[in-house]
């Protein structure tokens, strides 16, 4: 397939004129019909690697895709383009669904999406195989495998496709995989001699800052106030808290809605289409809200709690900054986070690669360290820049405790103290107040006060103190035993005390750290904006809002942020200037020029 015809058409439907890195190695593979996994960071362009090549080869292209939601705003993307694509799922009238079929058959389609459970039902074998078929495509291959975060067992089964679609070349794709669950893909969807295409699984336009929780509603707002105007998502572990959260949010102005499993599906499908056509901006939900949300200029995530596994993360805050532009992730975590996914752990078969998981997350949150770097580390693959400028840690937002070997060393002594001579051991918070020398009735009534390690940290405060248990918590040095989640010290441990290891130790932000950290923040927004008019993008963003509520699509679907920026930066007035911007095809330019010029 030449290289012309590709840009042709990338430009004629999508109204790029480049293509992203390992996007063309990709459609060579699909184009060249050999069998692909293509791993590639939400945002990179994963989906444009099937589309294109299912637009210059004959036939139809199925995708197997998890999420009903999913499908339904790629279809609206494609057709906003001028593509034949359709969707095939329960979800649809019984007549839409007939005359899906009767397009199928007579061959008007050029994608198909459908669920994995639908493919393998006699009656959608028969309905593909009355027509040619150009691939086949797995989106979200990731759910295919027992080592990935979000398995499904009806992915385990379609390996179905060699033989009832036999030649037919199978095409896997995901964003989060790592090594493990690629070989997994690969076995189970039979690939042969398939072509993989590995990208940088970095999103080097996320900063990354990660901080303890102390007061999550004013963390939260605090946020919120940096991002005013912006859309985002806030994470909650549970569904009480989302309700709580979005309740107090929305009774102090910051307008958003909750989303949970609990709440009925017409609550829940209404409030993520509020959130798509940008009559809302903010949603407060569970992880429940996620893989199927594809609204391309989130500019921030806020994790209030930890979640299950760094893949869990890479994934959930993959869905800010999707259109490249600069967005931020903030991640406050606490212990009883782990405590509360060790307990739900437990109560599964499987507990070996859950708890791994977890602990991998919990030493990303304590372990003060270049985030971006742990993060591509995780996925297998090296990062080789010294400094990322985009997290915390880089951006020297934390001020690192100079005497770390000492604290990690009279914390390690003050929990075999309290150990000596007994079968039990004690929590973080008993912990802290021996160090910091405080005459509780529990201590005083356990003698603990004349320990040699009472008082041994009288100058620090109680949040400092407890600050450093989560740390060595987090670092392995410490561990929380089961049941009541006492300390003990680990082998680790034992190694800082006897000075063969070190712990690598933050203190809390103060208030003039913060003051310092927010101007950076707000002369980096400054530059991001430098030459955009940004009150006519607020006017494209309206106008964009209203034609989304007015076609029931989500706002990305028309254009996104990185167009509307480009033409309140240049300002086009004629159709001639309209079609040079980012993201206008032949389709958009005849929808929507004259609109967005008015």
């Amino acid at each position: 397939m030449s290289v012309p015809l590709l840009l042709d058409t990338l430009k004629k439907y999508w109204g790029y004129t480049t293509l992203r890195p390992f996007q063309a190695e990709s459609m060579s593979s699909v184009l060249e019909g050999r069998e692909s996994l293509t791993v590639m960071p939400t945002g990179g362009g994963k989906s444009l690697c099937f589309q294109l090549p299912a637009l210059l080869t004959e036939g139809m292209a199925v995708v197997i895709s998890p999420l009903i939601s999913l499908m339904k705003d790629q279809v609206d993307d494609l057709r906003g383009k001028g593509i034949e694509a359709r969707c095939l799922n329960s979800g649809m009238l019984v007549s839409l669904q007939r005359e899906v079929i009767k397009e199928v058959r007579s061959g008007e389609v050029k994608l198909l999406y459908i669920a994995p459970e639908r493919l393998q039902k006699e009656g959608t074998v028969e309905l593909l195989s009355s027509t040619k078929l150009s691939f086949f495509v797995i989106d979200e291959a990731h759910c295919i495998s027992h080592w990935g975060h979000d398995f499904r067992s009806d992915y385990r089964n379609l390996c179905m496709i060699k033989e009832a679609f036999h030649p037919a070349k199978i095409h896997a794709f995901t964003a989060t995989a790592t090594k493990e669950v690629q070989r997994d893909i690969i076995e189970q969807l039979r690939l042969e001699e398939a072509d993989k295409h590995i990208g940088h699984v970095d999103r080097d336009n996320l900063t990354y800052r990660v901080a303890p929780r102390t007061n999550m509603m004013t963390q939260v707002v605090d946020v919120l106030k940096k991002h005013e105007n912006e859309p985002g998502i806030i994470y909650c572990l549970r569904r009480k808290d989302v309700d709580s959260v979005s309740e107090k949010l929305n009774r102090m102005g910051y307008k958003n809605l909750p989303y949970h499993a609990g709440l009925p599906d017409s609550v829940r499908h209404d409030n993520q289409d509020m959130f798509a056509t940008e009559e809302v901006d903010i949603i407060v939900a569970t992880v429940a809200f996620g893989m199927g949300i594809d609204r391309s200029n989130i500019r921030f995530i806020i994790h209030a709690a930890m979640p299950k596994s760094v893949e869990h993360y890479h994934q959930e805050t993959g869905r800010a900054g999707r259109d490249g532009l600069a967005s931020a992730c903030y991640m406050l975590y606490g212990g009883m986070d782990y405590r509360t996914w060790s307990y739900f752990i437990e109560q599964t078969s499987e507990k070996d690669i859950p708890m791994s998981k977890l602990n991998s997350i919990y030493n990303f949150c304590s372990q003060p360290q270049c985030r971006h770097k742990v993060l591509v580390n995780y996925f297998g693959q090296e990062y080789e820049k010294e400094n990322c400028g985009a997290c915390d840690y880089c951006l020297k937002e934390l001020d690192m405790v100079e005497d770390a070997a000492s604290i990690g060393q009279t914390i390690v002594a003050c929990i075999d103290d309290v150990r000596s001579g007994r079968h039990y051991g004690f929590g973080a918070g008993h912990i802290a107040n021996v160090l910091k020398g405080s005459h509780t009735e529990k201590i005083e009534r356990m003698g603990q006060q004349h320990l040699s390690t009472f008082g041994s940290m009288d100058s620090s405060s109680l949040t400092f103190i407890r600050y450093m248990i989560e740390q060595m918590v987090g670092q392995g040095f410490l561990e929380r035993e089961e049941e009541f989640s006492t300390l003990s010290v680990t082998d680790a441990g034992r190694l800082v005390l006897v000075g063969k290891m070190m712990p690598t130790l933050a203190k809390p932000l103060v208030a003039a750290k913060k003051k310092k950290i927010e101007k950076k923040r707000k002369a980096q927004r400054e530059k991001d904006w430098e030459g955009v008019d940004e009150g006519l993008f607020q006017v494209l963003r309206k106008k964009r809002a209203e034609l989304a509520r007015e076609g029931r699509v989500p706002a990305y679907v028309i254009f996104g942020d990185k167009s509307l920026k480009n033409m309140a930066s240049s300002k086009p007035v004629t159709l001639e200037d309209f079609s040079e911007m980012y993201g206008v095809g032949d389709r958009k330019l005849k929808t929507y020029a004259e609109i967005f010029i008015d």
